[in-house]
């Protein structure tokens, strides 16, 4: 056992005068104190964070998680509040989804003056007009292929856009590339 509250023991055996071993002054310390430490791994763990995981990273940031809660419950605690630590828990939980949801209300900012010749292209890139799907049409020409100079018929278009688009290497690259 390695401490830094005793000096280290005097070399000796640690058997008293019958032959019985004796406990070092260090471990009856523990034995002594160790009550609140059982106390805190005992609250920690009854509302834990963590899951079996192979990496020990994860599974040592959500034991740290678990610790900061618990350390943050026993400061509410001591000034007066009258919650439980499942009350805490869901409390808090409640106050972060409220939070995570107050940042996605906030309006995109708008630019003043005349929009760019661009901006028609970066529409259809934004993820709150994402509703694009593939539908059949009469033959069409395949917009992306025509801008590389090649001529290809497709009965595929995107519904949103009205663009005649093949359905394997031009759908997906048309939605997701800004300059075509």
């Amino acid at each position: 056992m390695l401490t830094n509250m005793d000096p280290p023991p005097a070399e000796r055996n640690f058997c008293d005068d019958s032959n019985r071993p004796m406990k070092p002054n260090i471990v009856e310390q523990y034995n002594q104190y160790m009550g609140y430490i059982d106390n805190s791994d005992r609250m920690s763990n009854s509302y834990s964070m963590s899951r079996r995981t192979f990496k020990w990273a994860t599974k040592l940031f959500f034991h740290f998680l678990d610790l900061t809660v618990l350390n943050s419950w026993i400061l509410l605690s001591s000034c007066g509040a009258k919650h439980t630590h499942r009350d805490f828990r869901l409390l808090l939980v409640r106050n972060l989804i409220e939070e995570a949801g107050k940042s996605q209300d906030r309006p995109t900012p708008r630019l003043v003056g005349r929009p760019s010749s661009g901006a028609k292209n970066v529409l259809r890139l934004e993820s709150c007009h994402n509703k694009h799907w593939q539908g059949k049409s009469t033959q069409l020409c395949c917009r992306l292929c025509s801008s590389r100079g090649q001529r290809k018929r497709t009965v595929y278009k995107c519904i949103r856009c009205d663009v005649g688009l093949c359905v394997v290497p031009c759908f997906e690259g048309y939605h997701t590339k800004v300059n075509l």
